[in-house]
């Protein structure tokens, strides 16, 4: 029998089993048993005509499927056979063209930001010295990386679970300039994993705080922080004054964003995303020694899972220490890429599973049916990522929403209402407001439980996955009286009951 490896975001969909047993034959025929074994996966894995779907990766071994014979591959008796869809990362995506050479990490002192001139290496004081001592005595490293990390300008987009680790460890390193986007705030929620804020930053600008943070750990460096939204409209002013991209964000439309710019701009983008136990590591768009860009990540995921079928790590959750290990690699492939030392994960791509403690890499090249760079590309400037990922469709089509406060009224009122809890049952067991729990995996099959002559609110932490039910609901079964519940039960919390856990 072949092994199949199924990932965290899709386990709760196969028993929370993480490797199965398939029958050997081609990759078509596994992926038809695993649908007809566990008919949930199918919306995941296939879409309307039965194609693996464009933002879900199937490597046999170490190589993707469409490096070999796609469906037709063989699968054999010993075969490994992994699963790799896209995740996004932290928050819900709703808190939300020039060209260039690229950097090698072999000459980024001679590749300014700018394009204006060579960047001048930087004499170091004593108090450097002393500081960096214990990278400069690594033989293969020494003063020569050092000094690259000194002239080197990197750009860290996002400050939260990934950010975070990757902000102290570059700071800490000696990188010379790092700028810092982000436009959250400080949450209570976010010190779980968030490790460069502390009690008394919340309801203070994460890049605010990041600032004062890394100030107190290097005075040596210089950091530029944009307390903005990155667009369409300010990413490439932002991004061409840095040398190296490093990705910690946590929703589809800026991911997209970020390595569009990155490519048109020819800088290299290292990424990293999270998810429950589960984290991605790859370097995109970095021009090796031959001058030729390796892969972006459009060649890995073409286009965007729809909104709401992958959920982010507020609503799935995410083990707090995923993001340091993750966000620590991510940062050490940064430094990789600044001093040219060790090989980077270009043309790889790294999986880590905690829970198993597991860890693969898979090849992964440049397509030629890239819209941004392949053959015909197609994208020559940045688009609407909101649109692209499917954001605007919803909000063209709006659903019935209550606030907190308004349904507080309506119970206090006595108005008939059923309340639904999609969330998962761990998280009903940690608070619940008295809702009859329907997981939004099973709402479909359980839709007779659900009222149509009477108001019917329908909740889930922060109000993504109840609007995910809603629309399902309202498509397959005709409901006309459905509320989502704005901001979920968080909102509620914040709003009716403050006395109850907040997680």
């Amino acid at each position: 029998m072949a092994t199949v490896i199924i990932p965290t975001p899709l386990r709760k969909f196969t028993n929370n089993t993480a490797r199965l047993q398939v029958s050997a034959g081609t990759v078509h025929d596994t992926v038809q048993e695993l649908t007809v074994n566990f008919p949930d996966l199918k919306k995941h894995l296939l879409d309307e005509g039965g194609n693996i779907r464009s933002y879900v990766n199937i490597f046999v071994g170490n190589d993707d499927i469409r490096d070999l014979q796609q469906g037709l591959t063989a699968v054999k008796e010993d075969t490994v056979i992994s699963i790799v869809p896209a995740i996004a990362g932290g928050a819900p995506a709703d808190s939300t063209a020039s060209s260039g050479n690229g950097v090698r990490g072999s000459d980024i002192n001679s590749a300014p930001a700018s394009g204006n001139g060579a960047r001048a290496a930087q004499p170091f004081t004593k108090e450097e010295l002393a500081r960096y001592n214990r990278h400069i005595i690594i033989p293969g490293f020494g003063m020569e990386a050092q000094q690259k990390l000194k002239a080197a300008r990197v750009l860290v987009v996002g400050s939260g679970g990934l950010g975070s680790p990757v902000l102290l460890y570059l700071a800490a390193a000696g990188v010379g300039t790092i700028g810092i986007v982000d436009f959250d705030v400080v949450d209570d929620s976010n010190l779980q994993r968030q490790v460069l804020f502390g009690v008394d930053e919340i309801g203070k600008p994460k890049v605010e705080a990041a600032r004062r943070r890394l100030e107190a750990l290097n005075p040596y460096i210089q950091l530029n922080i944009y307390n903005t939204h990155l667009n369409s409209q300010n990413a490439l002013d932002i991004i061409r004054d840095y040398d190296v991209i490093a990705d910690g964000t946590d929703n589809f439309p800026t991911r997209y964003l970020v390595n569009d710019a990155s490519v048109l701009l020819g800088k290299p983008n290292v990424y990293a995303s999270i998810f429950q136990f589960e984290g991605q590591v790859s370097v995109f768009n970095y021009r090796g020694a031959d001058g030729n860009p390796g892969p972006n990540y459009r060649d890995l995921y073409p286009t965007p899972p729809p909104p709401g079928l992958v959920p982010s790590c507020a609503e799935g959750g995410v083990l707090g220490v995923l993001p340091g290990i993750i966000g620590s690699l991510q940062a050490l492939e940064v430094i990789k890429v600044i001093t040219g030392v060790g090989e980077t994960l270009s043309g790889r791509f790294y999986i880590f599973d905690a829970l198993n403690f597991e860890s693969k890499t898979f090849n992964i090249k440049r397509r030629q049916d890239n819209p941004i760079n392949g053959d015909h590309p197609t994208i020559t400037g940045l688009i609407d990522y909101e649109q692209f990922c499917g954001m605007r469709a919803i909000e063209e089509s709006p659903l019935k929403e209550v606030t907190a406060r308004e349904l507080y009224d309506w119970q206090v009122n006595g108005e008939k209402i059923q309340l639904i809890d999609v969330r998962e049952p761990h998280e009903y067991d940690i608070v619940n407001i008295g809702a009859e729990l329907i997981p939004l995996a099973t709402v479909a099959a359980n839709a007779d439980r659900i009222d149509t002559d009477k108001k019917v609110v329908v909740h889930c932490k922060m109000g993504g996955r109840s609007a995910k039910a809603i629309r399902e609901l309202e498509e397959k079964f005709g409901f006309k009286n459905l509320y989502n519940l704005k901001g979920g039960i968080l909102a509620y919390i914040d709003e009716v009951q403050p006395e109850l856990t907040k997680y």
